[in-house]
C-alpha cells in the first residue's frame, strides 16, 4: 500500500513534456460512503478503490505499461455484513493523439488477472467465496495538459469483459462472465504525469 501511495505522490510532482522515451505515471482514487435510515433500520455502505498505472512511451503516440487495482466494499444491515475485496494486475497499451498543446485524445487497452473475495456474515456465521479470472477493457479518454506533462484524464465509460471463476463453499463454484458497455453512463477523473 505504501508503494502505491508513493506512485500516486510521484504522479502529482515534477515537470516534463510527454515525449518518446518518457515515463507515464497515473492513477485514480475512489471513495463512497452511504447511510440510509428507514423505519428504524439503518444500512451503511462504504467503498474504496485505487487504480495506479505506470508506462513507458516508446513512440510519440504509443505507451505500454502495467496497471493495478485494489478495492474494497462493505455493506452493513442489522446483524448482516457483506464485504467484497478486489485486486487486479495487468498490462495496458495506449494510443494517444495530440489535438493541440493542451488536449489529447487517447484509448487504453487493458488486459490482466483479477481476483475477488466475498465475505457474508450473519450474526456469528461467515461464508467466504473466492474467485479469480481475467479482464479485458478499452477505455477512451481525454487528457488535459495542466502544466508541462502534468494533467487530468477524463473518461465517460468504456467497453469491458470480465470472467471470474468462484470456488464456492462446497467446491461447486460459479463461473461469472459479464460484458460492459458504459459509454455515457460512467464518468471518472484521474491524474497523470510524464517524466
Amino acid at each position: 500500500m505504501k508503494k502505491m501511495l508513493v506512485v500516486l505522490a510521484l504522479a502529482m510532482v515534477s515537470f516534463a513534456n510527454a515525449q518518446k522515451g518518457s515515463i507515464l505515471v497515473m492513477g485514480s482514487i475512489e471513495y463512497n460512503s452511504q447511510n440510509v435510515s428507514n423505519s428504524g433500520s439503518e444500512t451503511k455502505a462504504n467503498s474504496f478503490g485505487f487504480a495506479p498505472k505506470v508506462g513507458y512511451q516508446f513512440h510519440q503516440n504509443w505507451t505500454a505499461g502495467i496497471e493495478a487495482g485494489v478495492g474494497t466494499t462493505k455493506r452493513e444491515f442489522g446483524n448482516t455484513e457483506n464485504k467484497v475485496n478486489n485486486f487486479s494486475l495487468g498490462g495496458f497499451l495506449r494510443y494517444s493523439m495530440p489535438l493541440n498543446q493542451t488536449f489529447s485524445a487517447y484509448a487504453d487497452l487493458g488486459v490482466g488477472y483479477q481476483d475477488r473475495k466475498i465475505t457474508n456474515t450473519v450474526g456469528n456465521t461467515s461464508t467466504i467465496n473466492k474467485g479469480d479470472g481475467f479482464y479485458v477493457g478499452v477505455t477512451p479518454a481525454i487528457f488535459i495538459n495542466v502544466n508541462k506533462g502534468f494533467g487530468l484524464n477524463f473518461n465517460i465509460g468504456g467497453l469491458g469483459y470480465n470472467n471470474l471463476n468462484y470456488d464456492g463453499n462446497n467446491g461447486n463454484g460459479d463461473n461469472v462472465k459479464n460484458f460492459n458497455f458504459t459509454f455515457g453512463k460512467a464518468f471518472s477523473v484521474g491524474i497523470s504525469k510524464n517524466f
